[in-house]
């Protein structure tokens, strides 16, 4: 399943237009099976009642913050293995350490391109598939 194509995004912001600009990017990369959440927590519910290959996440939103849903993702046996993409207006050097300490498979900085979107998908999954 090393193909971007094929897998299922949740993309999980508090703010809809950012749901709605990665989703675009996804869908311009070939990803149409993507499904959408307004925080962590409903993020969160969404991964425990369904099937996902991939976590798209902003870090900070209402209700479950996107650190706190990284933690409870790592936390659960049935969901610990799916890889979370870490999404930030803010470049702060002790957000990134913590998102890798907290197991992210990566992190990006918004804004960003799909260029930028695509790389970091295909390096997580490549990183996946050696692993696997």
């Amino acid at each position: 399943m090393s193909n971007p194509t094929d897998l299922k995004f949740l993309v999980v912001d508090d703010f809809s237009t950012m749901r709605r600009i990665v989703r675009g990017l996804l869908k311009e990369m070939g990803c149409n099976n993507c499904e959408e959440a307004e925080d962590g927590q409903v993020a969160l519910n969404m991964l425990k009642a369904a099937k996902f290959d991939f976590v798209v996440s902003d870090i900070n939103m209402p209700n479950m913050n996107g650190f706190d849903l990284l933690k409870a993702i790592k936390a659960d046996d049935s969901i610990k293995h799916l890889p979370v993409l870490m999404v930030t207006a803010e470049a702060r050097k002790e957000d990134i350490v913590l998102a890798a300490q907290s197991g992210a498979a990566g992190y990006i900085v918004k804004p960003f391109t799909k260029a930028t979107l695509e790389e970091k998908v295909q390096k997580i999954m490549q990183k996946l598939a050696a692993t696997a």
